[in-house]
């Protein structure tokens, strides 16, 4: 998982909402062809109107630093294009659902995993005449991908112009899934990290010398997160990762055959489920893993309590910046890659190439949509990826010897006050809503678009993570982990990010199984253990009673089409 690991983790159809996922294969050349199906014909890009006009925007993703354009950058955008955007996030898991059901759109959609709902609908215009006119950064940007744009086989439309996955991406860093407080390894004594059972003891000594924290607090050994969709990231994708698998959302994929399993149904994640289950029963799971509300879960973490949080970094990064704010740094997080055993290896960093997918898209009432399209064109601009990545030179960062370099104090800024520091700049609150370069990719000038790259990343690290890595011999918490040169690319990419069409009988049984796994996976990993063989056995029959083998086979045929498709043949 990178960004899961990383990345960012994921969810899989349409009506589940979800962020995550995972490795891209990454290149430092951004040199790019021009886009296969475009004319080739706009060689300048068209004169901007910057007369001002106001676009409405639903996103599925809550921004909680967004400042409604007043950034730094969010100024300059309105500068340079006239645009300013009126924001309603999605703070309902069911609001992006309601809005594609009701006919009323807003003029920008962001809608992750739930795009299909609009597509289906017919709510949503095709943007390729719109690109290929107004958009020769946004071709450059994409340039050998643009097949993996297009909506499917049999329509071949541009509806979401995808910003969630940067192209080129390498990744630099790990996030996730399993992180232990640094003041716990310290007192381990910097042992091997590579098993659950070297995870779980090196939470059991802590607690049991630390029954409390400082201020009298009950110290709280593995805490999870299920609220809603976050249980995936925080509960049930791990189960896949810890088991060798890649991160392609609630399916596992056959490298070989592209044969889709619902990924519950492989054996070794149940002994990962029974691994959580033994946690419960020796008290160190949090009781309130499976009630608790994000904003309970981010207190609690925020507070120095918890000792192992099993989540993406990205999932609790509030919290990491409130322990550092409070100069409390022992209780901030190191990221470990932790396998149920040793015969499996981590495929968290397993490369996808650029997959496309999450984005934004136009709505059929948008007023002259070449406006939006012109606005993401300077943002995909070498001027406005600078921009939204590093900020403004003399003010966030300076040119030395050629080279942009960011100043200690506004280093400090961004590690230790990071939520101000996004809201004031804007630099971090315009990713997913930009057209962007992947980590590693470099500009004109040879400097890298993002500010993620190996010296940079070690210069944000805190005394107490540099001081881990160097017990460890490491750099990077990404040094942890098998590297994506041991794997092959994925020729489908991620499955989580696929669109299928919301009237498919993948998606209607899918929205049959999740409710399934929602009960019954914290009803097992709560259960006493001599419980859990039969609860997991219903379970299993649960899922085959309502059409999960039908599931599978529909999603192993999208899986084709899409590899057919992505390949060009």
């Amino acid at each position: 998982m990178k960004g899961k690991v990383l990345k960012q983790s994921s969810l899989l159809l349409a009506s589940a909402m979800l962020v995550g996922s995972l490795a891209a294969c990454g290149s430092s050349d951004n040199t790019e062809k021009e886009p296969e199906g475009t004319t080739g014909t706009t060689t300048e890009t068209p004169a901007v109107d910057t007369t001002p006009i106001t676009y409405t925007m639903l996103a599925a993703d809550p921004s909680p630093d967004w400042n409604q354009m007043q950034d730094e950058i969010g100024k300059k955008i309105t500068e340079k294009t006239g645009i300013t955007l009126k924001m309603d996030f999605a703070t309902d898991a069911n609001k992006v659902s309601l809005v594609a059901a009701s006919g009323d759109y807003p003029d920008i959609i962001s809608a992750k995993g739930s795009s299909n709902l609009f597509v289906d609908a017919g709510a949503v215009l095709d943007l390729t005449d719109l690109i290929d006119k107004y958009g020769p950064n946004l071709k450059k940007v994409y340039g050998d991908y643009w097949n993996r744009l297009k909506w499917n086989n049999e329509d071949q439309a541009i509806y979401v112009i995808p910003t969630y996955d940067g192209v080129g991406q390498t990744y630099f860093d790990a996030g996730g899934a399993f992180s232990l407080q640094h003041q716990a390894v310290e007192e381990a004594g910097y042992p091997e990290i590579k098993t659950v059972q070297d995870y779980e003891k090196i939470i059991a000594d802590y607690v049991a010398k630390h029954p409390t924290t400082a201020d009298g607090k009950k110290t709280i050994g593995l805490s999870l997160l299920a609220d809603d969709w976050r249980i995936m990231i925080s509960v049930t994708n791990p189960a896949f990762q810890a088991t060798g698998a890649s991160d392609d959302g609630e399916v596992y994929i056959d490298p070989k055959t592209y044969e889709a399993t619902f990924h519950y149904r492989r054996p070794e994640e149940k002994e990962y489920f029974r691994w959580l289950n033994h946690m419960n029963d020796i008290g160190l799971l949090d009781p309130e893993s499976f009630v608790q509300k994000e904003d309970q879960y981010k207190a609690k973490i925020a507070q120095g309590r918890v000792v192992g949080v099993i989540d993406q970094k990205w999932g609790f990064q509030s919290a990491i910046d409130t322990l550092k704010k409070d100069g409390n740094e022992k209780a901030t997080y190191g990221f470990y890659s932790v396998q149920l055993d040793d015969s499996t290896v981590d495929h968290s960093f397993e490369p996808t190439g650029f997959m496309g997918g999450y984005g934004l898209m136009i709505s059929k009432d948008a007023k002259n949509p070449e406006r939006i399209i012109q606005m993401l064109d300077y943002l995909a601009s070498e001027e406005g990826q600078i921009m939204v990545n590093w900020g403004f030179e003399g003010e966030q960062y300076n040119v030395e010897n050629g080279k942009r370099v960011i100043p200690q104090e506004v280093q400090d800024a961004k590690t230790n006050d990071a939520s101000n520091f996004r809201k004031t700049t804007g630099i971090g609150l315009w990713t997913n809503y930009a057209p962007h370069y992947g980590d590693g990719v470099k500009d004109s000038t040879d400097n890298y678009f993002t500010t993620n790259f190996p010296e940079q990343i070690v210069a944000s690290y805190t005394a107490e993570d540099k001081k881990v890595l160097e017990k460890y011999g490491k750099t990077t918490w990404k040094d942890f982990y098998p590297s994506e040169t041991e794997f092959a690319a994925k020729p489908w990419g991620a499955a989580w990010n696929l669109p299928v069409p919301s009237d498919s009988d993948a998606n209607i049984i899918y929205n049959k199984l999740t409710p399934i796994v929602r009960k019954d996976i914290p009803e097992i990993i709560l259960s006493k253990p001599s419980e859990f063989d039969a609860k997991w056995d219903a379970f299993m029959a649960e899922l085959d009673k309502n059409g999960v083998t039908k599931y599978e086979e529909e999603y192993t045929k999208y899986i084709k089409e899409r590899v057919e498709l992505w390949s060009g043949q």
